[in-house]
């Protein structure tokens, strides 16, 4: 069975996106086979378009096969679906297991969306991993997160202190992503280890949301907050009425895959 997808990026968050589950095949499944950098097309995640009754629906899968909410691949599939004309005018609402959210298209290659009211915040929890103690601060913003600021970002070993945060007793069974943040004068910069993929990735919506919220709990007065990911883009986020996250995307190629 040939089916055809296409590759995105948001700020270097990158998705393999398909229109409708093929027949037979769960979105798991398909996020594990389509994912592997090795094997598949490579990508952080799976973004499952659909449609039904005038509706557009986003159902999204991590890398591992994990269901989960993205908020860069959400902005990703609205900028998707304006370009399959899909959707008309330059504010819509997308579907998601959050619920509705909506989407706007705030320029070229670039969208905003409404995102998950944070909850379940928790400051300074103390923590003590790969011999050293740290301060966390916890919260859910679509799926949950640990916040810990560092000096020097750059200097931050995520793929170890990450991974050993992401799975720590803390953080309940389900684990985090962790974001390691550092203030620079206006801008935020933030480095973030994903569970699902396991990995640093080079942005994450939903810890850029958590850093710029956690943030403005703490005393850093800025709306909308710019935040500095690792691929070199910078995300927007603001608080005004309800969070939400303005950024860059693109199709970056398409193409058909044999399953």
């Amino acid at each position: 069975m040939n089916v055809p997808f296409w590759k995105l990026t948001g700020a270097g968050n990158d998705f393999v996106l398909l229109s409708g589950l093929p027949k037979g095949k769960s979105g798991a499944a398909l996020a594990r086979a389509l994912c592997d950098r090795r094997s598949g097309v490579g990508a952080d995640g799976l973004l499952v378009m659909s449609r039904r009754a005038g509706k557009v629906r986003l159902d999204y899968w991590n890398a591992d096969g994990s269901a989960a909410f993205c908020g860069n691949g959400s902005r990703c599939a609205a900028l998707w679906a304006a370009a399959r004309g899909w959707v008309k005018g330059k504010e819509f609402t997308l579907d998601t297991n959050r619920g509705p959210l909506t989407a706007r298209l705030t320029g070229k290659g670039r969208a905003e969306v409404t995102m998950p009211s944070p909850r379940g915040l928790r400051l300074g929890v103390n923590v003590k991993t790969e011999g050293r103690s740290l301060q966390a601060h916890y919260v859910d913003t679509g799926v949950p997160h640990a916040v810990v600021f560092v000096p020097d970002i750059d200097k931050v070993r995520v793929d170890k202190v990450g991974r050993a945060l992401r799975v720590h007793k803390a953080f309940g069974r389900a684990g985090a992503n962790v974001d390691f943040v550092e203030i620079r004068k206006n801008l935020l910069f933030v480095r973030t280890y994903e569970r699902g993929v396991e990995a640093e990735t080079l942005a994450c919506g939903t810890g850029v949301v958590a850093a710029a919220f956690v943030s403005r709990v703490l005393g850093f007065d800025r709306s909308p907050v710019r935040v500095a990911v690792r691929g070199g883009d910078a995300l927007c986020v603001s608080f005004d009425d309800g969070p939400r996250l303005e950024g860059p995307g693109k199709i970056v190629f398409s193409g058909e895959v044999t399953l």
